[in-house]
């Protein structure tokens, strides 16, 4: 059996307020290196919060989550985002490029962060971009790039740090239906070649039957659903 890279168990999450919301009732998951898990739900059933949760961007009610081993309660603030930063890459429905970076900076940000070496960063972050059919676009800013460039160097963002898994909220929402599915084949793609799990959130059944695993988040609590 493959190594363990993400899980978490009976996961509790609760709004507070004049009326409390309860998103999450005990959500348990394991993710295995280089497995594929798409998450489907209705608008508002808490797929984006256990998202969330599942990176270490937001603490639980109750729970654990762990990271590559680490158990993300216990650690402090900097420490979580160490093990982001090492072990995690991130995929959103806006691809949160920073405007006034070309393309290749844009990607080796991550790597900038843990102060690698400018130039080793570079050279990192245009064999993922080449890997993603962008080698053309190094030098481009995101305002120069189609819809489907700007989301295909966010998730080489995502994927510089060859990170364990990768969590992708809506990665393709935002774009037209052979764009996406062009982006979705990178990504696949890519995850297969470095081995990287990732774990999908989509309203788009078409998309989310070719990962490996389908899930149904429903009332608070994950249909495991069968292996396929």
């Amino acid at each position: 059996m493959s190594e363990l890279v993400l899980s978490c168990r009976n996961l509790r999450k609760t709004y507070q307020g004049p009326a409390p919301v309860h998103v999450l009732l005990g959500v348990d998951l394991e993710v295995r290196a280089g497995e594929s898990i798409a998450i489907m739900g209705r608008s508002g059933s808490g797929k984006s919060t256990l998202l969330h949760l599942l990176g270490g961007l937001d603490l639980p009610t109750a729970g654990e989550v762990k990271i590559a081993g680490s158990d993300m309660q216990s650690l402090s603030e900097a420490q979580r985002g160490e093990v982001r930063n090492r072990a995690l890459g991130f995929v959103y429905q806006f691809h949160h490029l920073l405007p006034e970076f070309t393309a290749a900076e844009n990607v080796a940000m991550p790597l900038l962060i843990r102060r690698m070496e400018r130039k080793a960063a570079l050279e990192r972050a245009q064999k993922v971009l080449e890997e993603l059919g962008l080698l053309h676009r190094l030098e481009h800013q995101p305002g120069e790039l189609s819809g489907g460039e700007r989301q295909r160097c966010a998730f080489a963002r995502a994927m510089v740090t060859r990170p364990a898994c990768v969590l992708a909220d809506e990665p393709t929402g935002n774009l037209d239906a052979q764009t996406a599915d062009e982006v979705f084949e990178a990504m696949v793609r890519l995850s297969a070649s470095q081995g990287t799990a990732f774990v999908l959130v989509t309203h788009d059944s078409s998309m989310a039957m070719r990962a490996g695993r389908v899930l149904t988040l429903q009332d608070g609590l994950l249909d495991p659903g069968p292996s396929r």
